[in-house]
């Protein structure tokens, strides 16, 4: 095996990024015999069938070359008119959408589009844990906002005070139905967060990978308030089970498009070609799949909050997503990562320590419910069972 030559140096920024803290706990833990994993926000159920078959038909019609770099006009148009009708908004396909390599891909051609070195970005914390880490590799700075203390909600006085206080502020990440809490904003909320937007100059970068999966609740996405200063990034990768396909997009105004789509090619050239061949189905004749999905999660979403209280485990009530963020028992202090790490290997049950959330996630933890309904009851067996011979 080789070893790098003792002359070569490589980059001290990327050395000093952390690598996800959930994919570390994952990891740690995927190794026990046994265990069952409530860790990943990965759907246990499958891809549409009919948008399988399209995907299939793209190999065998040797749809195998370069798309456009932007993604097939085709999928484009696609996009455009489901935003028309999730967002009223009416993106250009040719100028206003870029299809992307997940809607992780989306979240760093956006952040490398937009920020100059010094400039920051305003992040609510318990989130989803890519952001900053992107924010820095971009050579931008971020200040993370607890949320806690809010019910996990980004409020405007919060958002105002960072923005006092952090005059370079360029730019604010939301991620909603957000990951890790599974909590959903409200229209007036959302209004209240876009007047401070505007009235302070900022883009606002929307993830709302999760917007078709919400529970008694209608999504409003942001951008149809501010569409000039909002970029919208989403993908298929949770309304149609589609996590390895990759496939996101973003849309926003062309002019800053123009320079996402600059970095969107300079990172992956293009989007596979049978990937953008299922997109395109599920766009056109899927839009009812997420139903399916939705009412699955529901249910168990009602069974997963119902026995954790029943064992005295607090949990924020997901209006969205597919995730419980639960408070961990009082002996344990804010120390969820121990805790996690005693239930995965006193009783092999894998979840994700909240404090790789960020701020605000110290002292609890999340649980994927995208997992089957078997899993999920002998999880609560377990956990159950591991609260009451650890008191």
């Amino acid at each position: 095996m080789p070893e790098l030559a003792q002359d070569l140096k490589f980059s001290q920024k990327v050395k000093n990024v952390k690598a996800s803290g959930i994919r570390i706990f994952d990891n740690k833990v995927s190794t026990i015999p046994g265990i069952i994993k409530l860790t990943l926000g990965e759907p246990d159920m499958n891809t549409p069938e009919h948008v399988k078959q399209a995907a299939i038909k793209s190999i065998q019609d040797n749809d195998s070359h370069y798309a456009p770099q932007k993604g097939k006009l085709e999928l484009r148009k696609a996009i455009s008119q489901y935003l028309k009708k999730a967002t009223g908004i009416d993106y250009d396909p040719e100028t206003e959408i870029v299809v992307t390599v997940g809607a992780t891909e989306a979240i760093n051609a956006a952040l490398y589009a937009i920020t100059n070195p010094g400039d920051k970005i305003a992040i609510p914390t318990p989130v989803f844990s890519l952001y900053w880490p992107v924010a820095t590799l971009a050579d931008a700075d971020y200040v993370l906002m607890n949320t806690s203390e809010d019910n996990f909600k980004l409020t405007p006085a919060k958002l105002e005070e960072t923005i006092k206080e952090n005059p370079s502020v360029k730019a604010v990440i939301l991620n909603y139905p957000t990951n890790p809490t599974g909590v959903e904003y409200s229209k007036a909320e959302i209004r209240a967060l876009a007047k401070v937007i505007e009235e302070n100059h900022l883009y606002v970068i929307t993830d709302e990978i999760y917007s078709t999966l919400t529970y008694g609740v209608k999504h409003f996405s942001i951008a149809s308030l501010i569409p000039e200063r909002a970029i919208y990034i989403s993908g298929l990768s949770k309304s149609h089970a589609m996590t390895g396909y990759r496939l996101g997009y973003v849309a926003a105004p062309a002019k800053i498009m123009e320079q996402i789509g600059k970095v969107h090619g300079l990172m992956v050239t293009t989007t596979t070609d049978s990937s953008q061949a299922a997109a395109i189905e599920a766009l056109e004749h899927g839009l009812d799949d997420p139903k399916y999905y939705r009412d699955i999660y529901e249910k168990r979403r009602d069974y997963v909050l119902q026995e954790l209280e029943k064992m005295g485990m607090h949990a924020v009530k997901p209006e969205g997503a597919f995730y419980i963020f639960a408070k961990i028992p009082e002996k344990y202090g804010k120390d969820d990562m121990q805790f996690a790490l005693d239930l995965a290997f006193k009783e092999k049950v894998g979840i994700t320590p909240g404090s790789a959330f960020g701020p605000g996630g110290e002292g609890y933890v999340r649980m994927s419910y995208a997992s089957s309904d078997e899993n999920l009851h002998e999880a609560m067996k377990r956990i159950n069972k591991f609260l009451q011979e650890d008191k």
